[in-house]
């Protein structure tokens, strides 16, 4: 049987050379208290990017400064002369004097609150996309002379190319918030912009331009749009048409109205607003009391008869029905048919307050 052999324990001399042996060999870690794992990912982090921090940290503020002018939320400030207000058709036809006048003093008293918006176009130019009435403020205060050559430039936000349907939206939003423009203004800048091929027709324009308006004010933006299409090249006050006077002028034109109200223009029109509502009036009022024009209708109507059904009911050829109720509040008039809709509720309501205020 082999002997076994015999351990000693090592001496206290024994284990200090022990311990000196291996600390040669491995390398002091520069904090006690990091684990071991921590500093080897450490040590391989700076080895793969010994880029110094404060260097990184530059480097990322200048990434978000490039994203950020990229997007166009950055002001700048722009020489005037280098902006086109042709780039694009602008929505307002008729500027205020009395309030460039104020617009101007607030921006000599307090500066350029807002800046306006554009972007590039060629050339090193830049196209407007709003601001129209500040940009023409800020040059005029240059043109006078004020501010010893503070009105050279404008803060602007350049904005990323864009569409010409975005860009119609922006311009129309800003004038909706900030100084709301005229029926006829509305009505015309849709029809212009679909013109311009930016909306398939005048309906999709007024929609998404208007898109967050009643379908109220959109069918009566419609019926201006109507009245620039058709008498825009001949009214001479078109922006002062009141809201209920352009609706009558509305209503007269889908009656086949256009070739009157055309011939009373021609005629002689008046040096004010209320002077050409006076030619168009009468023209206006004789189509109103005259036979009314049919819907076309897409297959014949095989609706049973026409007429008073009873004593409150009466049904028309073109298919609507009226009906008379007594609420004890009043009388009501329910209106039914496919051919009840937002416009030609429009005209019922102005053709009853010819009915109670008789000119």
């Amino acid at each position: 049987m082999a002997k076994r052999k015999r351990l000693i324990a090592p001496t206290d001399e024994d284990l200090k050379a022990l311990d000196a042996e291996f600390r040669s060999e491995t390398p002091m870690r520069p904090n006690p208290s990091t684990a071991p794992i921590a500093q080897v990912a450490a040590d391989a982090a700076f080895a793969s990017n010994p880029e110094p921090a404060q260097s990184r940290l530059d480097r990322m503020d200048a990434e978000r400064l490039r994203d950020a002018q990229d997007r166009g939320l950055i002001v700048t400030e722009i020489a005037t002369h280098m902006i086109h207000t042709d780039a694009m058709i602008r929505d307002r036809t008729v500027l205020d004097a009395d309030e460039m006048a104020e617009l101007q003093a607030s921006i000599s008293a307090n500066g350029l609150r807002l800046p306006i918006e554009v972007f590039e176009a060629g050339g090193g130019g830049y196209a407007l996309l709003s601001g129209y009435r500040r940009l023409l403020a800020v040059r005029a205060l240059e043109a006078a002379g004020a501010g010893d050559g503070r009105y050279t430039h404008i803060k602007a936000f350049i904005r990323p190319a864009t569409d010409t349907a975005t860009a119609f939206v922006a311009m129309v939003e800003e004038n909706e918030v900030r100084a709301n423009l005229s029926h006829f203004e509305r009505g015309r800048i849709a029809v212009i912009a679909a013109k311009e091929g930016a909306f398939e027709n005048t309906e999709s324009a007024v929609n998404e331009l208007f898109a967050v308006a009643s379908k109220s004010k959109r069918s009566k933006v419609k019926s201006f749009a109507e009245v620039f299409e058709m008498l825009g090249d001949m009214l001479r006050h078109a922006e002062s048409l009141s809201e209920r006077r352009g609706l009558r002028l509305a209503g007269a034109l889908r009656q086949g109205g256009e070739v009157q109200l055309r011939a009373a223009l021609e005629a002689g029109q008046g040096a004010s607003a209320d002077q050409e509502w006076a030619v168009l009036d009468p023209v206006i009022t004789a189509i109103e009391q005259g036979p009314r024009t049919s819907p076309k209708m897409g297959r014949p109507r095989t609706a049973g008869p026409v007429g008073w059904i009873n004593e409150d009911t009466l049904k028309l050829a073109s298919g609507v029905t009226l009906q008379k109720e007594h609420d004890g509040k009043g009388f009501v008039i329910r209106l039914q048919g496919k051919p009840v809709t937002s416009d030609r509720m429009d005209e019922v309501m102005a053709a009853l307050q010819q009915v109670f205020e008789p000119k």
